[in-house]
């Protein structure tokens, strides 16, 4: 049987960049090798295991334990990770030093991913008579619109989600969730000598950001939650025009939102467009948690010693949630690792993860 880190370089080693939202700084995208990898792994240990194709080339693995119980517990984390451009280190060389393992996915999730499967491989003779029918799927496109999460909790249902997330093996129950805004403004060119017979897309472009500031950010931060806070926004990047002395043709800008439950920005687009002309507008969400703490399956992370958490970020557990599924994230390493450019985890912290989701297996 491989060792936690073993899988989890073997993970590392598989180039699984996410091919949306930029330059994935390699050639190497999509999530299909390291699937079959995953499927490879689990179907020894007695699984069912399927490659589901959400988009083209772009698969969830999905594994199902057959068990006559009941209820239904899934561990679900991701296999895509973001782009590897501008990373310091070799992102797919997998190294181990000083105490870590290095490379992209390492922590964001390849490492949640390995420590699950090995308790999976450690668990295997005990699966079919555990309380639980457990399911392990390796989910595509978390990093830019979660495709798989959603085609999967689209064709199957669980009473309990586990999605795979470096959380430090803390429970978070409750995340923010996240908006994307994307403005597109046009203009005409001329030369900037004489501004007034062009039409300036920046101009336009200010005009709309000036109305998120003045008129759409008070009204978002009339709504807060008890554990998360409050609604966030923040202009991320903004690009327009080719040269100083020519009136820009066009301009573009995005917006992040972090949104807590009851919040939403479904209203922004119509409001800007209902202001500036010829406004273009592209809104992209995703969802926000809130699991109840009360919930048993909770209870029982809790007694093997995991605390509860919240967090900033979004992920596929909020999916499953909105879906009616009870749902958290969890894992092994720290947040802080993800997305960086020399991305990590700890080997002990990988280890441990491994060992705890091992006994709560054994506990099921």
């Amino acid at each position: 049987m491989k060792s936690v880190l073993e899988i989890a370089r073997d993970l590392v080693a598989i180039p699984s960049v996410n091919p949306d939202g930029g330059d994935p700084g390699t050639a190497r995208t999509g999530e299909a090798e390291c699937a079959a990898w995953v499927r490879d792994f689990l179907a020894p240990l007695g699984a069912e295991v399927r490659l589901d194709e959400v988009l083209p080339g772009r698969p969830n693995v999905v594994a199902r334990f057959p068990n006559a119980a009941g209820r239904r517990l899934l561990l679900a984390p991701h296999l895509d990770t973001v782009s590897v451009a501008g990373m310091t280190i070799d992102p797919f060389a997998a190294e181990v030093r000083d105490g870590r393992l290095w490379g992209r996915g390492a922590s964001d999730t390849k490492g949640p991913a390995a420590a699950m499967l090995w308790a999976l491989a450690a668990n295997r003779e005990s699966l079919s008579k555990a309380g639980w029918e457990v399911w392990f799927a390796g989910l595509a496109g978390e990093e830019a619109g979660q495709p798989g999460a959603r085609h999967l909790a689209a064709t199957e249902t669980f009473d309990f989600v586990i999605a795979g997330e470096p959380t430090d093996l803390k429970i978070v129950h409750a995340h923010k969730g996240c908006s994307w805004l994307a403005l597109r403004t046009s203009g005409r060119s001329v030369h900037a000598s004489r501004p007034e017979s062009g039409e300036n897309a920046i101009d336009r472009m200010t005009e709309a950001l000036n109305r998120l500031h003045a008129d759409c950010k008070p009204r978002l931060k009339e709504h807060t939650h008890p554990l998360l806070g409050g609604n966030t926004m923040s202009v991320g990047t903004i690009r327009g025009g080719s040269k100083v002395n020519i009136v820009p043709d066009h301009c573009e800008a995005e917006i992040d939102f972090r949104l807590v439950p009851g919040s939403d920005v479904e209203w922004v687009p119509d409001f800007l467009k209902s202001h500036i002309p010829g406004l273009q507008v592209e809104l992209r969400s995703s969802l926000p948690l809130h699991t109840d703490p009360s919930h048993p399956a909770i209870g029982l992370l809790q007694s093997l010693g995991a605390g509860l958490a919240t967090a900033p970020w979004f992920c596929d557990a909020a999916v499953f949630a909105a879906a009616g599924c009870a749902s958290v994230a969890m894992g092994p390493g720290s947040i802080a690792q993800a997305h960086t450019a020399d991305e990590f985890i700890d080997i002990a912290a990988l280890e441990e993860g491994a060992r705890f989701f091992k006994r709560f297996l054994e506990s099921l």
